[in-house]
Order: C-alpha cells, then structure tokens, then sequence
C-alpha cells in the first residue's frame, strides 16, 4: 500500500495484496485519512470485480458521509455494473474531475 497526498485529497495506491486486505489496511489506519478526499488506486491489479468494489461501499458511505470524496480508479472494472453508491473511473485524472465537482455541489449546498 502506497500513501500519496495531494493538498487536500489521499491516494492510497494497491500493488499485491487483496482487496479485502487493502480494505482492513485503510479501515486500521482511517484516523489518518478521515480529513482527506480519498482516491483508491487499483489500476495496478489484473482484474477487479464487483464483489471487490463492494468490500469499499461502508467505507465509502461513511466517508462520503462526512462530506469528503471517495473515488475507486480502476481499468479492469466493468463500469457498467458498479453501483451508484459507489464512484469507480477508469483514470486518476477523472478521479481528480470527481473530487472538484463534488467540492462544487457540497459548496452550492447539494
């Protein structure tokens, strides 16, 4: 697990381990990203699948619950059976696009 920051967002970037694994990494150490908008990058693993992104949905509602971003980057993902619930892109620059256009709703109240 690599850990990056960028202003006021954390990419936490997954080289080996599990997705399960990752998830219990971020959710040990939280207290450390809690304040940050998150970006997961999973672009380095062969093949991602629903039942991987749905290991990051509690995660992802508490966090976006406190009004900061939480963005999944993935290729190998299809994008059309993600849920709603959850925001997956194919790129980190789109992962950035989502942060700046949740910063503008959250700004304008919605």
């Amino acid at each position: 697990m690599i850990v990056d920051r960028d202003g006021n967002i954390t990419i936490i970037t997954q080289e080996k381990a599990s997705v399960k694994t990752l998830v219990n990494n971020i959710e040990q150490a939280y207290d450390k990203y809690k304040n940050y908008h998150l970006i997961v990058n999973l672009s380095s693993l062969d093949k991602i699948s629903l039942v991987d992104v749905i290991e990051f949905l509690r995660l992802s509602n508490n966090h976006r619950g406190d009004k900061k971003s939480f963005v999944i980057v993935t290729e190998t993902a299809d994008l059309d059976q993600m849920p709603d619930e959850i925001v997956v892109v194919p790129t980190l620059h789109e992962a950035y696009d989502i942060i700046e256009m949740e910063d503008i709703e959250r700004d304008l109240g919605f």
